[in-house]
């Protein structure tokens, strides 16, 4: 965990503003630089697909913006200050570790894939404090997003979501960067060729950021037929193409036919146990929060399981992504149930 105040500092005086910090005492620089934190750590999961990881790389690029509080220049951009340390600090990860996808045919071919709570994402918005924050839609913020993403240089992927993500312009994107206008537009024009390929531009209009009545359907059903298993049921409500994977397992399943083994060992009368469910949502996405109580143990608390996020195509659950338990408490789910 970063050892500097901007860690653990709560909200400062709002008098305080991101272009007017001359003069200002350190703690209120600190306190200022706070308030871009969520903000700063989305960044941070669209460049690395890691919610764990860009935990680590916000709390360095916050300790870097306080080490480095004498070097910024009073009556300039707090915000576009801090981008650009935490974009370097999350080019300096990806530099160390050189993990990259030739493709994403499949989330199994991105192991480090996280998912982020809704809850938290619903932090960033414009406010009194943070009036350039951009509120975080599916469409920049969705798995299948954050994957694709993730098969990118890592200089189109900061353009790709300093772009169109955030809304910088060229100029803005450019500074930040330390690059020119004319290298960001080539950049960008070779992300989103590259994205366009495996992912289709999604449709115009305001950022989606809840689920539609159809979606919190299927997550109910999805929920039900869980605890209360059938197969038949289960069957109609999925896709016969649908997709199930589990990061980070290098398996991939394709199709109701591949899954209903993997469905049987889960919730036959011979599974893993019994199951309860929470319905929650994750990357605006509908997700269900899984607790497993062994079968032979009636009075035997139900213990966090997994994380299932679907996604939903044609009025049936297209897809079905599972995580493991080690996100319930970013989530505010508890490890047990009774």
């Amino acid at each position: 965990m970063c050892s500097c105040p901007c860690n653990d500092t709560p909200g400062a005086d709002s008098s305080v503003r991101a272009n007017d910090l001359q003069n200002v005492p350190m703690d209120d620089f600190t306190a200022a630089i706070h308030r871009h934190r969520r903000e700063l750590h989305v960044h941070c999961y669209r460049m690395l697909g890691s919610f764990d990881d860009a935990e680590e790389v916000v709390q360095e690029a916050l300790l870097r913006a306080w080490r480095s509080s004498d070097s910024f220049e009073p009556g300039s951009n707090l915000r576009a200050w801090l981008y650009r340390i935490a974009t370097n600090a999350c080019l300096d990860l990806l530099r160390q570790r050189s993990r990259r996808p030739e493709q994403v045919r499949s989330f199994a071919e991105v192991p480090w894939l996280q998912p982020y709570p809704d809850h938290l994402l619903d932090q960033v918005a414009p406010s009194s404090d943070e009036p350039e924050a951009v509120v975080v839609g599916r469409e920049t913020i969705e798995l299948a997003f954050i994957a694709a993403m993730q098969a990118l240089p890592a200089l189109q992927r900061a353009v790709l979501v300093m772009r169109d993500a955030i809304g910088w312009s060229a100029a803005e994107t450019a500074a930040i960067l330390e690059t020119t206008v004319p290298a960001v537009n080539s950049a960008l024009q070779r992300a989103r060729a590259t994205l366009q390929r495996t992912r289709p531009s999604p449709d115009a209009g305001p950022p989606r950021t809840s689920l539609s009545a159809e979606e919190r359907d299927l997550l109910d059903r999805y929920v039900a037929l869980s605890e209360q298993p059938d197969v038949e049921r289960m069957a109609a409500l999925v896709r016969d193409d649908i997709r199930v994977t589990m990061p980070p397992q290098p398996v991939c399943y394709d199709g109701w036919a591949a899954l209903a083994p993997l469905h049987s060992l889960a919730f036959g009368p011979d599974g893993h146990g019994v199951w309860r469910l929470l319905p929650t949502t994750a990357n605006r996405l509908p997700a269900a929060a899984c607790y497993l109580r062994p079968r032979d143990e009636p009075d035997a608390p139900f213990s966090a399981f997994k994380l299932d996020v679907l996604r939903v195509e044609d009025g049936l659950i297209a897809e079905i992504t599972t995580f493991g338990p080690q996100l319930f408490p970013a989530f505010g789910l508890p490890e047990r149930l009774p």
